[in-house]
């Protein structure tokens, strides 16, 4: 059958058979659908594909988060860990500010004491300069008298050289008194005075005579000056006693 007289049956039946008509109708109205329902498929797969990557995403979003309230957390504890560094740093302050206090307290407290020791200290070395004055004018004055009584007249007095002094010092023609005074000591204090006139013999000659009086007056001499005085000849006395005395 050739295709125009086909085609011209179809058409004749499209006019004259209605049944045939819709069923044609039909068919292509069926194609159609079956079109759009592909399509939609197509759609529909590509919004499937398009949740799994939103899916994948969100789940990467909701480990993100996750990660992110962990780390949330561990700063929270930080804080709070921070928080209660910073409270015992603040007692810690406060005790060291109570102990600065306390230490200054202390302090002056030990300034008062300094400078009433310093009061005593000065109203001692006073007394004691005072003292030793008196006790070397004494000292003098007894060995003046003392040498007066054998017939030895001199005047006696202290004697400062640039490397040497003397608390008692005096000569008479060829005699020399060379002495030492002390209100308490031991036998350092002949020792002492032996060194001097030593000393003054070599540095000073002419102002050492021939017949030489070493003299130590002491008030309290203690045990091993008065032994030593006496085996070396040397003059020992105070204002009430003479413990050695040498031949004069």
């Amino acid at each position: 059958m050739e295709i125009s007289n086909l085609k011209a049956k179809i058409f004749a039946l499209l006019r004259e058979d209605e049944e045939f008509r819709y069923a044609v109708a039909g068919m292509l109205s069926l194609d159609e659908i079956l079109r759009r329902l592909e399509k939609h498929d197509e759609r529909f797969t590509e919004i499937l594909r398009r949740l799994d990557t939103y899916e994948a995403e969100l789940l990467k979003l909701r480990e993100d988060f996750n990660k992110l309230s962990l780390e949330q957390i561990k700063l929270r504890e930080e804080q709070v860990k921070l928080s209660l560094e910073q409270m015992n740093l603040r007692e810690e302050q406060a005790k060291l500010r109570e102990e600065q206090i306390k230490l200054r307290e202390d302090f002056n407290k030990m300034l008062a004491v300094i400078e009433r020791m310093d009061l005593r200290l000065s109203r001692v070395e006073r007394t004691l300069e005072k003292l030793t004055i008196d006790i070397e004018d004494e000292a003098r004055s007894i060995v003046r008298h003392k040498l007066a009584e054998v017939g030895i007249n001199m005047d006696l007095t202290s004697l400062t050289l640039p490397d040497l002094e003397l608390n008692i010092y005096g000569t008479s023609d060829n005699i020399c008194v060379i002495g030492e005074v002390a209100v308490r000591a031991n036998v350092r204090l002949l020792d002492e005075l032996l060194e001097k006139i030593e000393k003054l013999r070599k540095n000073y000659p002419w102002m050492v005579k021939d017949r030489l009086i070493p003299v130590l007056y002491v008030a309290l001499p203690m045990a091993d000056l008065i032994s030593e005085a006496k085996n070396k000849g040397i003059w020992l006395l105070k204002a009430t006693e003479e413990f050695h005395r040498p031949n004069i």
